[in-house]
């Protein structure tokens, strides 16, 4: 206790050191990084400026600042995305934009789908660690004419860096929770290595981290394994990505209730991607395949695996070509994709699904490029469900150089997983007889620009019928998947962000809020499991400043979700980087709040972790 109290006081005497010194670090402007970055979306590529959609972007230098450990954390302070976490650091967390659900939001490695057929529960099983990724890309709104089926409410792509030159790097992590009965300590541990030829480049991670848990039965084990690799063949890019991720983990009231505490589940996720980006004839063509496995072990009682025990095996294959050319009118985007998923499990059988999609758009530049206009069509056929065509337009307008209007609309539509059709244990029905989820999004909003001050208002609206969730009329009963009907999701969203350059002490400070409204059809039902949780009221703000080789952030959130208490969270970092080493204190959950992110999992209280990063250049 009285180290845990040292540590508290040692961060905040150094807040005030930091809060009397008047120089900043030296370290390049981020808001003309993002200005600068083209969202890598798969067919055409559109600068951050000039998309005509609600984008927001996780930067390099935001991720170094903050104290978040995982991905799931890195999007907890994101206006319009909900991160539901059972347990810490990510080990299972469920994501959400604007009011939709964990199985509604697409989540992409560099581009490549990360698709599971058995349950939107395991997309967030991403085999890297914090310290190789480059930047996340949220696009917000209906993604399906550009990504696919699973972007019903949104999709968020994380890009892994780039080697610039030979380094590896070492890292140590440990920490402690705010809680005396339990042996917390927590550790993480990671090497990356970065190589460089002169054809070539190479990205080696490796991360173990550890924890005995907060409280009794939510200890973890989670370790990754990822390789990045870009060679050169006559003078174009042939792209490799390999990645495999372990993940243990005590499951205390996690599905069932918090009744049942020795829930248990290991996790294992692989993945392969090779693309190949050459040119023809003005037409940058890029084919690609992908390749993901998933095993899930769930044992209702850790130590006695007999009493109940699921065992799933997916596998995801996707063959894709993409491909777009300039020409006068602006660009032509197009592409084809068969995917093939399988399912072998003791609960919900042997399944499998084939889906073949072809795509177009065509962005116009109009009005000397003060207007644009970006129509396009996906048509993708079911093996077991109808055929679906996603027709979808984005639409700006640049009244001058600061400021732009923009629209789109777009429709979207899910396939249930399998889940959802044909899960069966003491708590849980399947529905064999659910219908797809489909939706009409739109959006309007206006963006304004001027010499690092962001600022972006958008008014958006999801028609959506047929949709999912998990339902009882009373405690007693199974939960059953049923297609609950209408509802009509309205919302508001404004952020905004100024980044101070380069010669004053702060460096960034950014904040945002996000108003959701959700309007149903009647339903005759006493307990609703996701769909109808949304966020209210979400209230997200964060900064960072600094001295020297100094650095101290803050970031805080506050959400008010539909049928949960509202709660507020509190996280700081405090750190000294040189361009060899980076050492860090951080303490999540300063405030200590007891609050819950689901209805079943309460999360731990105020929790500390300090660490050094070590860089060598060979």
């Amino acid at each position: 206790m009285l180290f845990r109290s040292t540590l508290i006081a040692l961060s905040l005497c150094f807040c005030s050191f930091l809060a009397l010194s008047q120089n900043l670090n030296e370290i390049q402007d981020p808001s003309q990084e993002i200005e600068e970055i083209v969202i890598q979306e798969n067919r055409i590529s559109i600068p951050f400026n000039d998309n005509s959609r609600s984008i927001s972007v996780i930067s390099r230098k935001q991720i170094e600042a903050t104290p978040a450990k995982d991905v799931a954390e890195l999007l907890q302070n994101v206006a319009g995305i909900d991160v539901r976490q059972r347990g810490i650091h990510g080990v299972q967390a469920d994501v959400g934009i604007r009011g939709g659900t964990f199985d509604q939001t697409l989540v992409l490695l560099n581009g490549v789908k990360l698709i599971d057929p058995q349950t939107g529960h395991h997309t967030m099983n991403i085999p890297v660690n914090i310290h190789v990724i480059e930047r996340i890309e949220i696009l917000k709104g209906p993604a399906a004419r550009i990504y696919g089926q699973n972007g019903f409410a949104g999709a968020i792509n994380i890009i892994t860096r780039k080697p610039s030159k030979n380094e590896i790097s070492f890292g140590v992590d440990i920490g402690t929770f705010g809680n005396d009965t339990l042996a917390d300590n927590t550790l993480g541990l990671s090497i990356v290595n970065n190589i460089v030829t002169e054809n070539s480049n190479h990205l080696i991670s490796i991360n173990r981290n550890t924890s005995d848990g907060y409280k009794y039965n939510t200890d973890y084990k989670v370790e990754n394994i990822f390789y990045q690799s870009q060679i050169d063949i006559a003078d174009q890019p042939l792209s490799l990505t390999l990645g495999h991720s372990w993940r243990e983990f005590g499951a205390n009231g996690f599905y069932a209730s918090p009744a049942f505490m020795d829930q248990y589940e290991e996790v294992t996720t692989s993945m392969a991607s090779v693309s190949y980006k050459f040119s023809v004839h003005d037409w940058f063509i890029v084919p690609r395949f992908t390749y993901r496995k998933n095993n899930d072990d769930y044992v209702f009682v850790r130590d006695n695996p007999a009493i109940y025990q699921n065992i799933h095996l997916s596998h995801n294959a996707l063959a894709e070509v993409h491909a777009h050319k300039q020409n006068n009118l602006g660009i032509l985007g197009l592409g084809v994709e068969y995917n093939r998923l399988e399912l072998e499990s003791n609960n919900l059988g042997e399944r499998e699904r084939d889906l073949f999609s072809v795509f177009v758009e065509q962005r116009f530049n109009l009005l000397d490029g003060k207007l644009d206009l970006t129509p396009g069509v996906t048509y993708t056929s079911y093996s077991d469900f109808d055929n679906k065509i996603f027709p979808g337009v984005d639409v700006g307008y640049r009244v001058s150089d600061k400021l732009k209007a923009y629209a789109n609309y777009g429709f979207t539509y899910r396939v249930p997983t399998y889940t959802d059709r044909f899960y069966e244990d003491p708590s849980n029905l399947g529905n064999e007889n659910l219908q797809p989820e489909e939706a009409v999004t739109y959006e309007a909003g206006v963006k304004y620009v001027d010499n690092g001050f962001r600022v972006n208002l958008s008014l958006f609206q999801r028609d959506g019928r047929d949709l999912i969730d998990w339902v009882k009329d009373a405690d007693s009963l199974q939960w059953t998947p049923i297609n609950i009907g209408e509802i009509r999701t309205r919302g508001v969203e404004l952020t905004a962000d100024y980044h101070f350059g380069q010669e004053q002490i702060m460096d960034y400070v950014s904040v945002g809020y996000t108003y959701i409204d959700a309007e149903q059809s009647d339903v005759d039902v006493a307990f609703s499991r996701y769909a109808l949780e949304h966020l209210n009221h979400q209230l997200v703000a964060s900064t960072q400043y600094g001295y020297k080789n100094f650095y101290h952030s803050l970031q805080f959130r506050h959400l008010n979700r539909q049928n949960l208490d509202d709660y507020s969270v509190l996280d700081t970092k405090l750190g000294f980087r040189t361009q060899k080493y980076d050492i860090y204190l951080s303490v999540t959950n300063i405030l200590n709040q007891e609050y819950k992110e689901t209805n079943l999992v309460t999360m731990p209280g105020r929790w500390i972790m300090g660490g050094v990063r070590y860089n060598l250049s060979y």
